[in-house]
C-alpha cells in the first residue's frame, strides 16, 4: 500500500502538483515510517515547502536507518545551502559523493565551490561529472541501485546490460563486486580474471581481483597480482596499501611496516594508512608508536570509530576525559555511519568499564552488539544443524574404516576452541619453544571443508561432512599434503613445527584427523561466563558472527562443548584439553603437560613466554606480553545484573 502511495506522490510531484504529492507522502510515512524512499521524498517536499527544520528531522530518521544513503546526504546539502550554511553544505555534498559517486548535482555544486578555493578539487569534480555522463544509461541505473543498497535490483540490471555488451569492464567489475558481497568469491574471481584477460589495462578490476584472491586466502597469487599493479603504477597509494596488507597477512610484518611507514610519510592525511600502520606497530609490540598512529587517525576524522576501537582493543589503553567526551558526542550524532557507530559503541563500553561505570558500559556494549547483529544476521539454528551433521557422520566406524589415511606430517599443532578462551596465551607459550613457529589463525582447514561442500543451491543439503566417507586414502592424503603446502607461505623461520590457532577448527576435528593423523590438537577451554562475556565485549574483524547476542553466545558454547564431547568419545585421547584457569594456577605444570603432548622437550622459555619477541595479531597481543595474571578472571561479575540471557543459554554448563 505504501509503495502505491509513494508512486502516486512521485507522479504528482513530476506533474507539478506539489500539494497532492505532500498529502500522499505523509500518508505513506504514516503507513511505513521506516521506508527509505518515503522518508527521502518527505524530506525533499519539506524543503520545497520551506520547512527546513522538519526536512532535517526526516533526514535524521532516514540516515539512522541507512547511514550510507548518498541521496539523503545530498538533500542535507541542499537544506544547508538553502539556509545559507556554506561549509556544512559542502561537507554534506562531499559525504554524498563518497557514498554515491553518481550524484552529479553534488559534483556540480562542489565544482562551483572549489573553482576558486581549490582548482585541483574542482577539476576532479568536473572529471567525475564527465565520467558519469559518459556512462551507458543501463549501467548507470545498475550502479544507482548498487549505491542505494538494492543489490538484487543492481544484479538484475547489470546482468541485463551484460547480455547486450558482454565484455564491458565496469559492468563485469560491478557483477563481481555483487558476488563478493554475497560471499561468492569463486564467481567473483572468475569474472575478474576474465575481465583482466579482455581488458588488461582496466586496473580497478585487477585491484579487485587481488583483493578477492586475498579473501579466498590465495595469498601468493594475490601478492603476484599486487606486484603487477605496483609495477604499472609504482606510486599508486591504493596498490601499495594492498601489497602491504597482503604482506601483513602472510606474516611479513617487518616488510609490511616499512611499506606502511613509507605510505604514511607520503600520505599523512590518509586515515586507512594511519590506522593500518598502527595495526602493524601493535603486532610488533611497539605500542606507544601504535597509539600515536591511532590518535593521528581520529585527529584526521573525529568520528572514525575504528581508530577509537583500535585503542580500546589494545586492552591496556586508558582513554582520557577528552577522548571519552569526543566519543560520546560523535556516537550521538544521528548522521554518523553505522560502522563508525558500532566501533564507537564497543570503544565506549571498554572506556566506561575501565572507569567502573558498568551500567553505562553495558548500554554501549549492548547497543554496539545489536547494531552488529543486524549486519551479520547470524542464525544459531544453522550452526546447531552443522554440529548435528558432524556428530552424525564423523563416527568411530568412519575413523576405523579410514585408519592409516592422510598425510603423515607431524608439523601442525592446532589450537581450537572459542575466541577469548586463552588460545593466544597457549600459542605464545608454544611459540616460545625453539622448535615451534607461531603463525596466526589460518583459514586453510575451513577452505578445505568449503571445497568439500562444493557450490550449492540454498535448498540443497550439505555434502560435507557426509562425503568424508567417500574419499579414498589417496584423496585424504592429498588433502593433508595440500594443507602443508598451502600453509608454507606463513612459515618464515624454518622450524619443524608450527601453530594454526584458528578457533573455529573445532568444528572440523574429524577432517583434521583424517587428513593429518599425526597433527596435535589442543582445545583451549575457559570458564563459560568469563569466556562468553569476553566474546560479547569483543568486536571481531570477521568470522565470529555468533558473538553479538548473549543468547547466541550461550547456544554456541553449548554446541561447542557438545561437539568436543563427541570428539572425545569417537577419538579418545586425540585432543588435549587445556583449561585456562589451570594455566593461571599452575603455569609450569601445564606447560610441561602441553609440551609432553606435543612430543617436545621442556624449555624454560615457554614458562617465560612474555619475554618472547614475535608479531602477535590477535586482540590478546598485549596481554601475552606480560607475565601470567588473573586480570580477566571473573570480570563478568561486574555486569551480572544484565547477563541473564547468557546464564539461561548456558544452562547445564555452569558449575
Amino acid at each position: 500500500m505504501s509503495d502505491t502511495l509513494l508512486e502516486q506522490a512521485k507522479r504528482a510531484l513530476a506533474g507539478g502538483d506539489a500539494e497532492q504529492a505532500w498529502v500522499l507522502t505523509q500518508q505513506a510515512v504514516e503507513q511505513a515510517p521506516d521506508n527509505i524512499e518515503t522518508l527521502y521524498l518527505s524530506a525533499v517536499l519539506c524543503r520545497l515547502r520551506g520547512d527546513l527544520r522538519q526536512a532535517h528531522v526526516q533526514l535524521d530518521a532516514l540516515l539512522a536507518i541507512r547511514p550510507g544513503f548518498g541521496r539523503a546526504h545530498q538533500e542535507r546539502g541542499h537544506c544547508f545551502r538553502t539556509e545559507g550554511k556554506r561549509e556544512p553544505a559542502v561537507a554534506a555534498y562531499e559525504k554524498a559523493v563518497s557514498c554515491n559517486p553518481l550524484l552529479t548535482a553534488s559534483w556540480q555544486l562542489l565544482e562551483a565551490h572549489y573553482r576558486q578555493a581549490d582548482p585541483a578539487k574542482a577539476r576532479e569534480a568536473k572529471d567525475k561529472i564527465a565520467e558519469v555522463e559518459a556512462m551507458p544509461l543501463e549501467l548507470r541505473a545498475a550502479l544507482a541501485a548498487y549505491y542505494d543498497e538494492d543489490f538484487a535490483l543492481a544484479e538484475e540490471r547489470v546482468r541485463s546490460f551484460l547480455m547486450q555488451v558482454p565484455d564491458h569492464p565496469a559492468a563485469m567489475r560491478l557483477l563481481a563486486e555483487l558476488g563478493t558481497r554475497m560471499g561468492e568469491y569463486e564467481d567473483a574471481q572468475f569474472i575478474l580474471e576474465k575481465c583482466k584477460e579482455l581488458n588488461p589495462g582496466y586496473l580497478q578490476a585487477r585491484f579487485d581481483l587481488a583483493d578477492v584472491l586475498g579473501k579466498r586466502f590465495h595469498y601468493e597469487h594475490a601478492l603476484r597480482e599486487a606486484e603487477e599493479l605496483v609495477s604499472v603504477e609504482s606510486q599508486n597509494p591504493n596498490f601499495l596499501m594492498l601489497r602491504a596488507n597482503l604482506l601483513l597477512q602472510t606474516g611479513e610484518t617487518d616488510l609490511a611496516l616499512q611499506e606502511y611507514q613509507t605510505l604514511h610519510d607520503r600520505e599523512g592525511d590518509n586515515i586507512r594508512v594511519s590506522l593500518t600502520l598502527g595495526h602493524a606497530l601493535k603486532a610488533l609490540g611497539r605500542i606507544e608508536e601504535a597509539i600515536s598512529a591511532y590518535r593521528q587517525t581520529y585527529g584526521l576524522k573525529p568520528d572514525f570509530g575504528d581508530a577509537y576501537w583500535s585503542l580500546a582493543n589494545l586492552k591496556t589503553y586508558r582513554f582520557t576525559d577528552g577522548e571519552l567526551g569526543s566519543m560520546i558526542s560523535e556516537e550521538a550524532n544521528p548522521a554518523i555511519d553505522r560502522d563508525d557507530r558500532i566501533h564507537l559503541c564497543f570503544a565506549l563500553g571498554k572506556a566506561l568499564e575501565d572507569r567502573g561505570d558498568f551500567a553505562r558500559s553495558f548500554e554501549y556494549y549492548a547497543r554496539g552488539n545489536a547494531l552488529r547483529q543486524e549486519v551479520v544476521g547470524y542464525r544459531a539454528a544453522a550452526v546447531t544443524r552443522e554440529i548435528d551433521e558432524q556428530i552424525a557422520h564423523c563416527t568411530s566406524g568412519l575413523f576405523a574404516a579410514k585408519s592409516g589415511s592422510g598425510c603423515v606430517s607431524e608439523d601442525p599443532i592446532f589450537i581450537v576452541g572459542l575466541p577469548r578462551a586463552g588460545s593466544t596465551l597457549l600459542e605464545q607459550i608454544l611459540a616460545s619453544h625453539s622448535m615451534v613457529e607461531g603463525t596466526t589463525e589460518l583459514p586453510d582447514i575451513m577452505a578445505i571443508a568449503s571445497r568439500l561442500n562444493g557450490r550449492q543451491e540454498q535448498s540443497e543439503a550439505d555434502r560435507y561432512p557426509g562425503n568424508l566417507a567417500e574419499l579414498s586414502v589417496e584423496e585424504l592424503g592429498a588433502l593433508g599434503s595440500g594443507y602443508i603446502k598451502s600453509t608454507q607461505v606463513h612459515r618464515r623461520e624454518g622450524k619443524p613445527r608450527f601453530i594454526d590457532k584458528m578457533p573455529n577448527n573445532f568444528r572440523h576435528i574429524g577432517l583434521i584427523h583424517l587428513i593429518l593423523p599425526n597433527a596435535r590438537i589442543i582445545d583451549a577451554r575457559r570458564d563459560p561466563m568469563d569466556c562468553g562475556f569476553s566474546v560479547f565485549k569483543q568486536l571481531f574483524a570477521q568470522g565470529q558472527d555468533f558473538s553479538y547476542d548473549l543468547d547466541h553466545i550461550g547456544r554456541y558454547y553449548r554446541d561447542y562443548v557438545r561437539l568436543m564431547d563427541h570428539w572425545d568419545t569417537v577419538l579418545p585421547g586425540r585432543v588435549l584439553r587445556v583449561q585456562h584457569e589451570d594455566v593461571l594456577d599452575d603455569l609450569e605444570g601445564q606447560v610441561r603437560r602441553i609440551l609432553d603432548y606435543c612430543g617436545l622437550p621442556f624449555e624454560q622459555s615457554c614458562v617465560e613466554f612474555h619475554r618472547t619477541e614475535r608479531a602477535v595479531r590477535t586482540p590478546s597481543s598485549e596481554q601475552v606480553r606480560r607475565p601470567i595474571n588473573r586480570d580477566g578472571a571473573g570480570v563478568w561479575k561486574n555486569f551480572e545484573p544484565w547477563l541473564d540471557p547468557l546464564k539461561t543459554a548456558l544452562a547445564g554448563q555452569l558449575a
